[in-house]
């Protein structure tokens, strides 16, 4: 993609696993100048499965386009090897346990008194304040303690594993967002700044649609009565007859009178509109009617209605889907599947994935 709105900028970046080096790769595919500092032991994800050209699928996607070098922050060596980087570093990301950084000696007063232009970012589970900071957390764990798990349920209102790790990806993207809105403050002040990134506090407004009378003080949603959780009709997953699904993505009045009046039910139409949790006989109704045909006819014959409808895909579909393929979403380069950047800009060069970065 040409030089990149990054170029000219470098990256220290300690952290690892998947919301650190997601949002160093953003900086990286933009043509910052990213050095992935890992223990001797390598990132964890370097090993994670499956491997596809020598790398885990995992680790190159969340990696591509960094240098990377071996530092044992617990001898003097590496510590030293580690100050060369940072003197010389617009962005320094770490995302170890709090405190960690100030027992190594890299905490932000330490590495700012050196280098005051620095952007420093401290990107953990529950931030380097509060109650919580020292409780151990990956992402469900962050998603349980927000509120968010309670929603991730089926209809006998149990939690279940969730099928992306937003809190880590809210994380990582919030601190990317907080990175590049410093540089911006540095190009008027010349001072770096610090930002304490918490996961809770980057994914908690995130229920701001569905949790707004928790917010407001009151009850915490339910979803079987939540317009955007399974109790309205027209924002509802459908099983189909050959056991697979398809949902109704949206619930303004066009779409529902477009499907009603097709399906010949127009008349059920004032059901539609009435509050979440007060549609279950429509929701019967549509129910019964979507498991008549399979999902590939109801995808035909939504086809040409003005319906908000989809096709519940697996990633294979999804991945190999004309729309993914029309975006260019996927890029083979070295033997290896990358995922492409959502972010392209327009008038740059036709986007490539960088190296995979080996210890060194």
């Amino acid at each position: 993609m040409g030089k990149g709105k990054l170029s000219g900028i470098k990256v220290v970046d300690l952290s690892l696993f998947l919301p650190g080096p997601m949002l160093t790769m953003m900086m990286a595919d933009q043509g910052a100048q990213v050095i992935k500092v890992e223990p001797p032991g390598g990132d964890p994800a370097r090993h994670m499965t499956p491997f596809e050209a020598g790398h885990s699928v995992w680790f190159a996607n969340v990696n591509r386009g960094k240098r990377s070098v071996i530092c044992d922050l617990k001898n003097e060596a590496g510590r030293a090897a580690l100050w060369a980087l940072t003197e010389e570093a617009d962005i320094f990301v770490e995302s170890f346990r709090p405190g960690v950084m100030k027992r190594l000696g890299f905490d932000y007063d330490s590495v700012s008194a050196r280098n005051p232009s620095i952007i420093y970012c401290s990107l953990s589970a529950f931030g380097q304040h509060g109650a919580l900071t020292d409780h151990p957390a990956h992402d469900m764990a962050v998603q349980a303690l927000t509120g968010f798990l309670s929603v991730n349920d089926g209809a006998d209102g149990v939690p279940v594993v969730p099928g992306i790790a937003a809190a880590d990806m809210a994380g990582g993207l919030t601190a990317l967002s907080a990175i590049l809105m410093a540089l911006v403050g540095r190009e008027r002040t010349g001072r770096g700044d610090y930002i304490d990134m918490a996961m809770f506090d980057a994914i908690l407004p995130w229920c701001a649609h569905t949790a707004s009378e928790a917010i407001a003080g009151g009850a915490s949603p339910r979803s079987q009565t939540q317009r955007s959780l399974g109790g309205a009709a027209f924002y509802q997953i459908y099983q189909t007859a050959d056991d697979r699904f398809i949902v109704l993505g949206a619930r303004e009045e066009k779409f529902a009178r477009n499907l009603l009046t097709a399906l010949g039910h127009e008349n059920r139409l004032a059901e539609a509109m009435r509050p979440a949790g007060e549609q279950e006989e429509l929701i019967q109704l549509l129910r019964s009617i979507f498991a008549q045909k399979t999902q590939k006819e109801w995808t035909l014959w939504f086809a040409d209605k003005d319906v908000a409808f989809a096709p519940v895909l697996d990633f294979r579909e999804a991945l190999d889907s004309p729309h993914a393929q029309d975006r260019a979403m996927i890029v083979r380069a070295n033997g290896r599947h990358h995922i492409a950047p959502a972010i392209r800009f327009p008038g740059e060069q036709r986007w490539r994935p960088g190296d995979i970065p080996d210890r060194s």
